[in-house]
């Protein structure tokens, strides 16, 4: 899978990991919300991650608006939600040389800088 950078435009968190990475030019950005991810990025980042659940985004207006922390999900319903809508996965993603850094904790961050130096 070519380098790319998997964000939403309007969250300034992933504005400002991406301007912390200072990303190759070959690297594709991906705005989420006009280039949805695909079920083979999907799959690929599921294989990253160890499971769909891991690429979930809890904080997402639409996982208390729907009520689903009142649901017991499988791994089957994060898929779908993973691909219904794109404020469920977990952001920014960036896969670089094969490898996915998902998320914006402190420590995918640095791990994502050292992977691009």
């Amino acid at each position: 899978m070519k380098n790319l950078f998997i964000y939403l435009d309007s969250c300034n968190t992933c504005q400002r990991i991406k301007g912390e990475l200072a990303l190759h030019q070959d690297t594709h950005l991906q705005n989420t919300k006009e280039e949805p991810v695909t079920i083979d990025q999907i799959e690929f980042l599921k294989e990253q991650a160890g499971s769909y659940e891991a690429l979930f985004n809890r904080r997402a207006q639409l996982y208390r608006g729907r009520g689903l922390h009142e649901k017991e999900l499988t791994e089957t319903d994060y898929r779908d939600l993973l691909l219904d809508h794109y404020t469920f996965i977990k952001r920014p993603i960036l896969i670089y040389n094969g490898q996915a850094f998902i998320g914006n904790s402190k420590k995918v961050v640095a791990a994502a800088k050292a992977a691009i130096l």
